[in-house]
This record gives C-alpha cells, structure tokens and sequence, in this order.
C-alpha cells in the first residue's frame, strides 16, 4: 500500500513545525505573502499625493488611480490567499481523504496560475505608467518599491504554480500505482472468521456464525 498521496503522508502522523517551515513551498509561500503585504502597503501609505494648494489627492503612478486600485487589490487578494493556503498545507497531512486532497491540490494550481499572469498585469501595467509619471521627485523610491516586488510576486507566484503541478502530477501517479482511500475504499475482503485463518482465506459475509450453526432447534418438552 502506498504511504502518501500527493506530496504528503497518510494522516496521523506528528505535524513537524520546523519540518513544515523548511519545505521550499512554504518558504516561497512566506515569501509571496511579505511580497503582497510590501505592494498594497506601500501604496495604501504613500502612493497617494495631491499638488500644492489641492486637496484631491492622486495616484503616484501617472495620476492614474486605476493602477493604485489594481495594486492594492491584488495585493490584498494575494495576502489572503497566501494565508488560506499556509494554513491548508499544514493541515494537509491530516487529510485522508485523496479526493479531498486533489481538490485542495487543484485549487493551489489554478489560483496560482491565474496570480502568476495578474501579478505581471500589475507589473507592467505599474511599469508603464510610472515611465509616463513627471512629478517624481518626492515618490520615487515607494513607486520603484512596488513596481519591483510586483516583478518578485510574479516569479514567486510563477514558483508555487509549478510546485503545485509537480504536487499534482504525483498525486496521479501515486493513485495509479494502487494508493487506496481510506475513506472510500470498499473493496477491502470481508474478514477473516477466526485470527489464525490462512492466507487468502476470508468469511463469506452470508455464513452464519458460529452460535445460530445447525438450523432451527424446537423447543423439547
């Protein structure tokens, strides 16, 4: 019987913190949550300014407020998710159910996926309107801070789908090779009638036991 099922061992075994916080996933995972956190941040804090004698403020990045909006909400999103999947990989272990873990697995790929591509949206969509921006002399260092932690969150992203496609594509191959569910598996024989049974022998599960053997006894009178 296999032992593990998409990148992970058979739930019950002990949850290794340290363990946990050196798989190379968790630390790309990390990684991409700080990333986020430095993008909307940096933004919410100073990405934002109005011109002298002028109470409307503006984006830092070509007056454009479309492109501030689009940094902090991916970046929240991000920081979000990146907490969700944090907490599900710990727990994963725990898991025994495969289908449940194929889904989990799938979920991580395809939202990986699609932030890997907004990531490098938000970056080059950052990039050009910063290259347009004229009144940089107060903002530029937060500007070319998020534009390029928005280019890490996109190689860091672009990281974590591929873990999850390797996850993935073993998860297949371990269930191929005969990984049962322990939860959906009904093709276990019905047990042995007594502990000392041969190899291979199993009770039929219409038999009857051993105390209602020998038919209808009537009562003597």
């Amino acid at each position: 019987m296999e032992t593990s099922a998409y990148g992970a061992s058979l739930a019950g075994g002990a949850f290794d913190f340290w363990g946990f916080l050196k798989r190379p996933q968790t630390i790309v995972r990390l990684l991409s949550w700080l990333f986020s956190i430095v993008v909307f941040a940096t933004i919410l804090s100073e990405g934002y300014m109005n011109e002298e004698h002028v109470d409307v403020t503006k984006c830092m990045f070509n007056q454009n407020d479309s492109a501030c909006s689009y940094g902090i909400g991916i970046g929240i999103l991000a920081f979000l998710a990146c907490v969700v999947f944090i907490v599900l990989d710990a727990y994963f272990p725990q898991i025994s159910n495969a289908n449940d873990r194929k889904y989990i697995v799938l979920g991580d790929l395809g939202f990986s996926g699609v932030w890997t591509f907004l990531w490098f949206v938000c970056f080059c969509f950052l990039a050009n309107q910063w290259s347009h921006t004229t009144q940089t002399a107060v903002i530029a260092d937060a500007a070319r801070a998020v534009v390029t932690f928005s280019f890490f969150s996109t190689a860091t992203w672009a990281m974590l789908t591929v873990f999850a496609f390797r996850r993935y594509r073993q998860g297949m191959d371990e269930v191929g090779l005969g990984y049962n569910d322990p939860a959906g598996d009904h093709t276990s024989p019905y047990p042995s009638a007594y502990a000392g049974a041969p190899e291979g022998y199993q009770q039929s599960p219409f038999t009857a036991s051993s105390a209602g053997q020998g038919g209808y006894q009537p009562p003597a009178y």
